[in-house]
């Protein structure tokens, strides 16, 4: 019976650490994981192809390819996260630009007390300006169940403004103290 594999088994016995060890002297470690994975993937689907007398450099070869991919991937997502911040920042109004900072830390903060999901909730509707119903979409919920979430997060965020509120007026203990011993 022949091998159901063409020696594919063997390929990856022979060579599966050498091309890990060549993208780790290249990347971190999580990612030369994924670059000998995406190599053999490629070599399983193009076996054909391979040439028998230079197996492993065309493994490395397939391998370059795949780091030269992977950091045009990561330069584009780069610049993305980039426009995306200078978009945000551009279209953020604010009139009066103290104002706009002071509150903008206020609102940070609430956010930061939050769970990650009434994060996620409050920042579809508000940063992103996404109705319910495509908030839903992308949060992966119903209609229905999306707008719970939203209006159970709004009223967690206004506990915890009222929170920061009462912890910004509450006179620090120390000066208590003071005045109780004149």
């Amino acid at each position: 019976m022949p091998d159901a594999d063409d020696g594919f088994a063997e390929l990856w016995d022979a060579h599966y650490d050498d091309v890990l060890s060549y993208a780790a002297r290249r990347v971190d470690h999580e990612t030369a994981r994924d670059v000998a994975a995406e190599t053999f993937l490629i070599a399983w689907r193009r076996r054909n192809d391979i040439p028998a007398d230079r197996t492993f450099p065309w493994l490395l070869n397939v391998a370059r390819n795949v780091l030269a991919n992977e950091a045009r991937g990561h330069r584009r997502r780069g610049l993305l996260w980039g426009r995306l911040r200078d978009d945000r920042d551009r279209h953020a109004p604010v009139a009066d630009v103290a104002t706009g900072l002071a509150e903008g830390g206020r609102i940070g903060a609430a956010l930061r007390r939050l769970s990650a999901r009434d994060r996620e909730a409050l920042q579809l509707v508000g940063w992103e300006e996404l109705d319910t119903k495509d908030a839903a979409v992308v949060a992966g919920c119903s209609v229905k169940t999306f707008s719970v979430r939203l209006h159970r997060a709004r009223r967690r965020l206004s506990a915890v403004l009222a929170e920061l509120d009462a912890e910004e007026y509450r006179p620090p203990i120390a000066s208590l103290q003071g005045s109780r011993q004149s």
